[in-house]
């Protein structure tokens, strides 16, 4: 099993530059357009932040991209929701994130979850969003429809994607408080069933770690990368879309590749926090 494991591509209303001066849409394109030589890819994910406004225009937009690669690969494409995503909007365009799901969460707050099976293995998507919030949170109702949806053995294994990470790296100024906030829940619902690998993104950098015993994967954006080598305490965003690709089954995997677009732009600053500015965004948001 080959996945195509993008994120964050954080595309607005128009195709127009963000308030940082970088136009989400170009990075897409430019991404896709780089992995023009991919082949045998079974599956293509997209771990949140899909839209920066949640507009439905932004959702239409990636829908049209990605939908158009993936059919050059003849590879189902699956979606979940993060922080910037607006669920109604989501919903109109991309449904439950699968183009024809097996099973699909219903609950009173639109949560977009759902189940399809490639090539023997099972994709379950998760919805982390909490509205107005940058961290994640995955519902008691999730998790008890995750209990249900594990409790038979996939023929393969299973694949669980998702937008905040379970994980952080104590030397990211934001990491430890933006991730999600029950992993030790989640890790009990996975306890025991057959998932082999968790997907997210979020951070905009790639990391790697564990969930109990199950390997988790954050790929880094598609709009920008962020640069841990600032001094503690500060951030900083740079030019440069990425993806990854994780390949599942063999007798050495999981693997994980990482694919950096070649911009002539790329490792330009696109945003820089100083230590006070990083505090006040904790504070305010945590």
């Amino acid at each position: 099993m080959r996945i195509l494991h993008l994120s964050d591509t954080h595309l607005e209303h128009s195709d127009a530059p963000n308030r940082h001066g970088v136009n989400a849409t170009d990075s897409l394109r430019l991404m896709i357009a780089e992995l023009g030589h991919l082949r045998d890819v079974d599956a293509i994910v997209v771990t949140g932040d899909l839209a920066n406004d949640g507009a439905v225009e932004a959702y239409t937009a990636l829908r049209e991209l990605v939908g158009e690669f993936a059919r050059g690969l003849d590879a189902p494409v699956f979606y979940t929701t993060g922080n910037h995503d607006e669920r109604g909007a989501f919903g109109k365009v991309l449904g439950s994130g699968h183009p024809a799901p097996e099973a699909v969460l219903e609950s009173e707050a639109s949560e977009r979850a759902a189940v399809s099976t490639v090539r023997g293995w099972r994709f379950v998507t998760l919805d982390s969003l909490v509205p107005g919030k940058v961290y994640g949170h995955v519902s008691a109702g999730q998790l008890d429809w995750l209990r249900g949806a594990l409790s038979a053995a996939a023929e393969r294994g299973t694949v669980l994607a998702f937008h905040h990470p379970p994980i952080s790296l104590d030397i990211s100024a934001t990491q430890p408080f933006f991730g999600l906030r029950n992993p030790d829940e989640l890790a009990e619902a996975v306890r025991g069933s057959d998932v082999r690998v968790i997907l997210t993104g979020h951070y905009h950098l790639q990391l790697s770690g564990f969930l109990e015993a199950v390997p988790v994967w954050v790929t880094p954006g598609v709009v920008n990368r962020i640069d841990l080598t600032t001094p503690p305490g500060t951030e900083r965003a740079v030019r440069g879309a990425s993806a990854s690709l994780v390949e599942l089954g063999g007798a050495d995997g999981p693997m994980f590749h990482t694919f950096h677009a070649r911009d002539p732009r790329a490792h330009e600053t696109v945003y820089e926090l100083e230590e006070e500015q990083v505090r006040a965004f904790v504070e305010r948001e945590a």
